[in-house]
């Protein structure tokens, strides 16, 4: 499904994209496949029967590789789009078992990179408590990081190069082209596809999530969320912090929002 630069989809599937009722925009690890079992089965169940009604967007540091390997078996629902790579990706599925990117989306992604990744992994070599993460990734370098041992001009040289800096969760550093993240990508894709922000609920639980849980749309942090997370979201009215871990947190949050009468999570 072709999305052009100055519009968002060709018709008619935009238009039955846009009219569902609640496009759920939710981060994969400890959030969407957060929880119990039985939480993540009554959720997922949910959104199957209700798919004319509900859009799903994974947002998420994953790559498209291990969406496609996660949604294969069919027991996790498989998303409409995907904000990947920790916002660097903008993808759709497209009709097969695949995601593609959308290079209009990302033109602007790409070009604020630059090709970076030696410089970035030449930079960062001798800066102690950072391993790279070995997936080859498009528009971004992602390494392991610990915390007892790491070296914050880690962030000063990322910010030499121009490119931002992210640590989240205590243990993830991703250096990203300067101005992007989940958040900024996730509203690119929404503005292009005509979606309006009361149809949304955004989902996370660590620090690379609060890019987009404080654009303003109807948010939840899950109830394991991140210390420094919730910290950050104390003056946002829009987040709902819920109870429960996981998907049952985003199921809380389905029902505290009131989005869908029928069928309720």
């Amino acid at each position: 499904m072709p999305i052009a630069p100055t519009s968002a989809a060709t018709e008619p599937e935009l238009n039955e994209f846009a009219r569902k009722r609640l496009i759920l925009a939710t981060d994969l690890d400890g959030t969407f496949l957060g929880g119990t079992a039985a939480a993540r089965a009554e959720l997922y169940g949910w959104i199957e029967t209700n798919r004319a009604s509900v859009g799903l967007i994974f947002v998420t540091g994953r790559d498209l590789r291990f969406i496609q390997t996660l949604t294969r078996d069919g027991k996790v629902p498989r998303p409409d789009y995907v904000v990947g790579d920790v916002g660097t990706t903008i993808a759709v599925a497209d009709g097969t078992a695949s995601f593609t990117p959308l290079a209009a989306l990302e033109a602007e992604i790409a070009a604020r990179w630059d090709n970076a990744g030696p410089r970035v992994r030449d930079a960062l070599a001798d800066v102690g408590g950072l391993t790279p993460q070995p997936t080859e990734f498009r528009y971004r370098v992602s390494y392991d990081m610990n915390p007892a041992r790491f070296e914050p001009r880690a962030s000063d040289i990322v910010a030499e190069l121009g490119l931002d800096a992210l640590i989240s969760d205590n243990r993830f550093f991703d250096v990203l082209p300067r101005g992007i993240s989940k958040g900024p990508s996730l509203r690119r894709l929404l503005e292009a596809l005509g979606i309006t922000d009361p149809q949304v609920l955004v989902a996370g639980d660590t620090l690379n999530d609060l890019s987009m849980l404080t654009l303003g749309l109807p948010a939840v942090a899950v109830g394991n969320s991140e210390a420094a997370l919730v910290e950050q979201l104390v003056d946002h009215a829009h987040v709902h912090h819920a109870e429960a871990a996981g998907a049952a947190g985003i199921a809380e949050a389905i029902r505290r929002f009131g989005y869908l009468s029928h069928n309720a999570a």
